[in-house]
């Protein structure tokens, strides 16, 4: 009888336990959705202009306005397809050069400074990734004028956090014996970097790259809506213009671009890394 009421009373404990483990996950669940259905209503419902929108009909009439395509305007997507192309592929270079020295001070390992130059290094990290590249152009585009480079100044600056990051964090994680034996046999900082860090970080760095090279490709796409150059200029023109066919255009080339940029980084992986 004593071991009935013990298996019992076990079962009864494990029921209530899973009893109040569901009652817990419903009310999550509930003040979740109840938090998401406060954010819709005050972020779609209350703050969107209906009388604007004009119902079923303005809306399908706003979007059928750029189901039409300007084909006359092809001959003036050839240049700034290019400069889009190039502006990614510049800036991500330059990105690339910036981002190692902010790689070396950021990691712990390797930095000549625990105390000043490693949070320098890290801050900088962070400043990068925190403001926009929109911003980061307007900043340029303010300093050099318009044209493709304040957007390709933009893009590396967007890019050092990104790419500093994660090469600063294979840094730290690298086998430290080869390390170790090169400076053992006399060898100096650059050749510790050169023979005993840079092999084992380097398909990491170069996968990191090629994965921000293709973020910049989407990225210098809009750079022009703020006079950067590139396709976002030629969007904003025909946007200001009313010409809704040739926004449609543009739309399609920079679609063509991200996929032909999406290809590209594929086969570059699969034949550096």
């Amino acid at each position: 009888m004593a071991v009935a009421d013990t298996s019992a009373n076990g079962l009864s404990l494990q029921t209530d336990l899973r009893r109040k483990r569901q009652i817990k996950m419903a009310l999550i669940w509930g003040g979740f959705l109840l938090f998401a259905a406060w954010c819709v209503n005050g972020t779609i419902i209350e703050d969107t202009d209906w009388s604007r929108i004009g119902g079923r009909n303005g809306l399908f009439a706003s979007v059928g306005r750029y189901i039409t395509i300007d084909w006359g305007l092809l001959p003036e997507l050839i240049v700034p397809t290019i400069e889009t192309f190039m502006m990614a592929s510049v800036g991500t270079v330059l990105g690339c050069f910036f981002s190692l020295p902010v790689a070396w001070l950021g990691a712990a390992n390797v930095t000549p400074s625990k105390t000043i130059l490693y949070p320098v290094g890290r801050f900088m990290m962070v400043l990068s990734r925190s403001v926009h590249e929109i911003v980061w152009a307007l900043i340029f585009v303010s300093a050099v004028g318009l044209g493709a480079l304040p957007g390709i100044l933009a893009i590396a600056m967007r890019s050092v956090g990104f790419i500093s990051k994660i090469t600063a964090e294979a840094i730290e994680n690298i086998d430290a014996k080869p390390v170790e034996a090169i400076r053992a046999t006399g060898g100096n900082e650059f050749q510790v970097m050169y023979y005993g860090i840079l092999p084992q970080i380097y398909p990491v760095v170069l996968a990191t790259v090629i994965f921000e090279w293709d973020i910049n490709i989407r990225r210098s796409a809009v750079m022009g809506l703020v006079g950067a150059g590139g396709l976002g200029l030629l969007f904003f023109r025909q946007m200001n213009s009313f010409n809704y066919g040739g926004v449609t255009m543009v739309i399609l080339a920079i679609l063509l671009l991200i996929v032909l940029g999406e290809v590209i980084s594929h086969y570059l992986r699969k034949a550096v890394i």
